[in-house]
């Protein structure tokens, strides 16, 4: 495992989020939902896609709030372009489990 130093940690600015849309993603090569996730007045509202379709629903996403990397540059996946990278931990099978805080916090908040 290759080290990074904690300016270069200091640069990945992982934030907070509620999902406030989700929807299906069938056209995907892979299981996925789309999201919508607010992330306060500083960020705004960004898009993703991410394959957590064994232990989520797109209609269970709504109001939770997530962890997500908001400064890496747009990337297409398939036909939707995704604005950030909802972070997550496989579980035993290779699922993903979504990070989230244990409490609310406030919408846009960095993660320490």
């Amino acid at each position: 495992m290759a080290e990074v130093s904690y300016d270069d940690f200091l640069a990945v600015d992982i934030r907070v989020g509620t999902v406030v849309r989700a929807e299906p993603y069938p056209e995907a090569r892979k299981p996925a939902i789309k999201l919508w996730i607010d992330f306060g007045d500083e960020v705004g509202v960004k898009k993703t896609s991410a394959q957590i379709t064994v232990h989520y629903t797109p209609e269970g996403l709504i109001g939770q709030q997530v962890m997500a990397v908001v400064n890496f540059p747009p990337r297409q996946i398939g036909k939707f372009m995704s604005e950030v990278l909802v972070l997550g931990f496989s579980d035993a099978d290779g699922a993903i489990v979504l990070a989230q805080p244990e409490r609310d916090v406030p919408k846009g908040g960095r993660m320490h």
